[in-house]
Parts: structure tokens; sequence; C-alpha cells
């Protein structure tokens, strides 16, 4: 018999639900961004952003469900992000999914925003072999997991400083390229020379990561070239420092890779949709006889369809949650 899991996320700006059906079948995701909001501020605005998913997430469920073709009635469990994440926002969804499954007396399950961008993977390609090694890179988290089961992960390494996606918005904003930061230097990137600016790879040892240093490399390049009068070529940047990120990302993935003899690697967050990430860390891959999996863009950025998938893996192992569920804006994905 199948399972029709009614999943929530509104972990940051973007209010979705979704239909998931034994952890496979996306009957529907909806997804209703606020970009276009926090645009003029630079960046999320907390406050703004939990008033923002309480005016959406009724019409985002409701609409979640007719695409599914389905009734509150037909579903066997609710499941909702719980952190980590903005906790307003976290209150909104965690509240609309406990309404859920005590007004329908159904199950509940608690969802890691991390183990959702995670199991994105999951979505598409259930039947990815273990163990493998991930790369969970976005705008809060940096971070190498080995996955030895379903369920079953350890932490092998995180950033000490600023995740990279958080690099990539604070560089964007110092070349007043606007917000989202991601997708506005990967753009310029594109019309850079990645070679021309040798910027510096921060090892701060073991498996960890560090983007601060960059960060205020490129700062400090900039402010170099103004005082000496000399014309900045933005894209040469913009490319020159997505070089130094991606090398970085891929040096440590590799790394843990050989370290945990995993022939898979797989990516999850928001910056998993940089193409320029995907084509070296493939490419680096392939030449080790390891492959490389990665979502669709759509499923690397925040989506209930993940969170959906999630849920229903911690639904066979019976990993239900009480109606206490509250929200945990630093919720770590390992509990030790």
């Amino acid at each position: 018999m199948s399972v029709k899991i009614l999943a929530i996320e509104t972990s940051c700006d973007e209010t979705s639900a979704a239909v998931v059906v034994d952890g496979v079948e996306v009957l529907s995701n909806i997804i209703s961004s606020q970009v276009d909001v926090h645009r003029k501020f630079g960046g999320v605005v907390p406050e703004v952003a939990s008033r923002k998913h309480l005016e959406l997430i009724n019409h985002v469920l409701k609409e979640a469900l007719d695409q599914a073709g389905l009734n509150f009635g037909d579903l066997d469990a609710v499941a909702v992000t719980h952190g980590p994440g903005l906790v307003g926002a976290l209150l909104v969804g965690v509240a609309a999914a406990k309404a859920i499954a005590f007004a329908l007396d159904i199950p509940l399950i608690g969802v890691n925003h991390l183990e959702g961008h995670i199991y994105a993977n999951f979505l598409v390609r259930p039947d990815l072999p273990f163990p493998l090694t991930c790369l969970v890179v976005s705008g809060g988290h940096t971070d190498l997991v080995l996955i030895l089961h379903h369920g079953d992960y350890r932490l092998l390494g995180s950033t000490r400083d600023d995740a990279a996606g958080e690099a990539f918005d604070k560089v964007a904003r110092v070349l007043e390229l606007g917000y989202p930061g991601g997708p506005a230097i990967e753009r310029l990137a594109g019309e850079g020379n990645e070679e021309a600016v040798d910027f510096p790879r921060a090892c701060p040892g073991g498996l960890d990561f560090s983007f601060s240093g960059l960060k205020t490399a490129v700062l400090q390049y900039l402010h170099r070239c103004r005082q000496r009068g000399d014309d900045v070529n933005l894209a040469d940047v913009a490319a020159s420092f997505q070089k130094a990120v991606v090398d970085v990302l891929v040096d440590r993935t590799m790394e843990a890779a050989r370290n945990y003899n995993c022939r898979t690697i797989i990516l999850a967050g928001g910056v998993a949709a940089n193409r320029r990430l995907r084509e070296v860390l493939g490419c680096t891959a392939r030449r080790e006889g390891r492959e490389l999996f990665c979502p669709p863009p759509l499923l690397c950025t925040d989506n209930a369809a993940m969170i959906g998938c999630a849920a229903y893996y911690k639904y066979l192992r019976g990993e239900l949650a009480p109606l206490t569920l509250n929200a945990v804006p630093d919720l770590p994905l390992l509990s030790s």
C-alpha cells in the first residue's frame, strides 16, 4: 500500500508544500518564493519572511493538494522542516503541520532541513549505492557527510566560518550584483577569466572548510585596485572568486571520497545548482573512476518535495514526532 505524505518547508524565504508518494513519486511541489520581497533589502529579513509565510501557507497547502488531486483525508502522514533555519519562519510550517496531524489523527514527521537537501538526490535516484560522500553546500552550511545507509550519517567536515553560499552572497554585495548573490556571480563569472586573479585557498586542516579569508582577499584586492586607480574587471573577479571556492569544495570532497572508499558522490543544497561546481566535480570524479550525482537545480534550492522524500524513510523506520514538536533554528544533522 502506497504512503502519501504531505510535506511542508518554510525554513527561510520559500513557502513550499508537496505531496510525495513512497518517497519517489512527486504529485505536486508548490514553491512560493519571496526573493522579490527581500531583494530590496539585499538579503532575507527574518520578520518579513515570517509574515509572508503566514500569508501564503494556507494557499500553498491548498494548491499542493489540488495539483495532486487529493483531499486531506487521503493523506497517510504530514512532514515538516523543524530546523535548522529562521525560527519565526520554521514556526509557521511546524504549526501548520501539527494542526493537520492533530485534526486528521495522522503521523507527524519532523525533518532536518539538511537531511531534506540530501534526500533530493534519492527523490530522483532512489537506488544510489552506499556508502556515499555528500557535499552539502548552501547559504548557511558547507558540510561533508558520509552516508552509510538511510538515516546513518557521519559528519566528516564543516566550515569553520562562512559557508560557501554566504561567501557568494557577501562578495556579490561588494560587487554590487544584488540578491541572491550566488546566481548573480555565476552569471557574471561566465563572462570572465577565472585565472585573472590568484585568490587564496584556505586549508584549515582535515576535511574542514574556510571561506572568510577568501572573502577578505576579494575586498582587499578591490581596495588596492581603487587606491591605484586601476580599472577593475568585475567579471574576472567573479570568475576568479568562483574558481577559488570550487577548487576547495572539489579538493575536500574528493579527499573524503578517497578516504572512505566511496564510488559515488552526491551534491546537496542551493550552491549545488552552480554549473561550474557540477562540471569540475563531475570531471574530477570521472578521472578517478567515481560517479557524481546531483539533483536538478529546482530540487537543489529549498522545496517541500525533498522533505517528503526524507520523511518517507523516517516513516519506514518509525521515527515519528510528537505533537510537542518545536522549531529548532540550530538543529544539527547529527544528534551527538
